[in-house]
């Protein structure tokens, strides 16, 4: 205890001239570390982009798959940089007023690198998302076109779908690794900071409240990325839906054969797609986020099939396939846990029931379902026999009186 206490009276005496130049020191220090390492990592991506460019080239692609990822490892050695700087203020800082505003400058500093860090890293992956977009939307194309074209065009259409997928699978690495490096600066905060803090009223909540707005522009780009990583799946089941679905689907012809109840190939083409692609958001994504974002793209995908279905007209064994796609759909967004989702699909189910029933059934078909009557009408436009069997008329009564 008393070489202790003479330690802290030579550190006193050697230093006392020097401690008031100190808070401004440790966070200018803190930040050419920053500098530093930053220049050394994009000096280290340059390197890689220069190696890999060439093959890139060759092969014709248009979105960069070497943008610096966001690393834990990275993060984790600025908190270690912290924690030397929180030694050295413990040492310079005699009294516990003094010693709380410098551990909250120093605090700050991380809070500034961390968030500044990944925010530019999700920005990132968000402009590989954004590029491949920007490649879809190069190769949409009218139906007046030559054959030599339109092959060209569905060759280039994989291929942004195939960079539209990567930078799905990036974006999702970097909101994993942003949540990895948030959760390590917290716990950082509650186990060295936190005590160091509270001695002094006020000084803890400041440092909570600027630790909740420092990682606010972090959300704010993972939630435009999620956005954006909705946009680039819908934009894939769209073309596939177009490419592979058949008007022979949902109208085959009555030849006696016994129907197919297999689901259409675009059904099994769509679901292999999703399946293969939001593995890595139910790997990243957690909590919260995740529940937001499988129920939002599965709303979209409950959207996205009844405008498709609006362009085919069906017959009977044609109902009886779609319901067969609406089960596959409905079996695999039930793996999303959003009950609202699965609740759309099951009336899908029943939607689907307009083409199988006789005409003269259809009036009591959704007496147990009202919700769903709006979209019944326009599924009922889309019988084969809508005209002949002149449904119009027969159930204007119908919906009128039920209106």
């Amino acid at each position: 205890m008393k070489k202790q206490k003479k330690w802290s009276c030579l550190t006193e005496s050697l230093f006392s001239s020097h401690k008031d130049e100190y808070p401004e020191h440790e966070p200018a220090s803190l930040g050419q570390l920053y500098q530093a390492k930053l220049e050394e990592l994009c000096a280290e991506n340059q390197n890689v982009s220069d190696s890999t460019g060439t093959i890139g080239r060759s092969k014709g692609a248009s979105v960069s798959s070497s943008h610096q990822q966001i690393s834990v490892a990275v993060v984790t050695e600025f908190v270690r940089w912290n924690e030397e700087a929180l030694t050295r203020c413990t040492l310079f800082s005699s009294q516990p007023a003094t010693l709380a505003a410098n551990v909250k400058a120093v605090f700050t500093c991380l809070l500034d690198q961390v968030s500044q860090y990944i925010t530019d890293g999700l920005e990132r992956a968000r402009d590989s998302l954004t590029e491949a977009a920007a490649m879809r939307e190069r190769f949409v194309l009218g139906t007046s076109v030559s054959r030599r074209v339109a092959a060209a065009a569905a060759s280039a259409a994989e291929a942004a779908a195939a960079a539209g997928e990567s930078s799905f699978r990036s974006f999702m690495v970097a909101v994993q690794r942003c949540g990895s490096s948030v959760a390590i600066v917290q716990q950082y905060f509650a186990n060295s900071i936190s005590r160091l803090l509270l001695p002094v009223d006020g000084v803890h909540a400041a440092s909570c409240e600027e630790m909740a707005t420092a990682m606010s522009s972090a959300e704010g780009a993972a939630h435009k990325g999620l956005q954006q990583c909705i946009e680039t799946v819908m934009a894939e089941v769209e073309r596939l839906l177009s490419a592979e679905q058949k008007a022979t689907d949902y109208r085959s012809p009555d030849d006696g054969m016994a129907p197919d109840h297999r689901p259409t190939n675009a059904c099994t083409r769509v679901v292999a797609y999703l399946s293969r692609v939001l593995e890595a958001a139910f790997t990243a994504l957690e909590g919260l986020n995740k529940q937001a974002f499988l129920t939002e793209l599965g709303n979209r995908l409950y959207k996205g099939l009844l405008n498709h279905w609006q362009k085919f007209t069906f017959n009977p064994s044609g109902g009886l396939r779609l319901k067969r796609d609406i089960t596959e759909y409905g079996e695999f967004v039930r793996s999303f846990n959003a009950p609202s989702v699965d609740e759309k699909f099951e009336l899908l189910g029943i939607l689907a029931n307009v083409f199988i029933v006789a005409p003269e059934s259809l009036s009591s078909l959704f007496e147990g379902t009202p919700s769903i009557r709006k979209d019944a009408q326009r599924f009922i436009q889309l019988r084969d026999d809508y005209k002949s069997a002149k449904l119009a008329s027969r159930l204007s009564s119908l919906w009128s009186s039920s209106s």
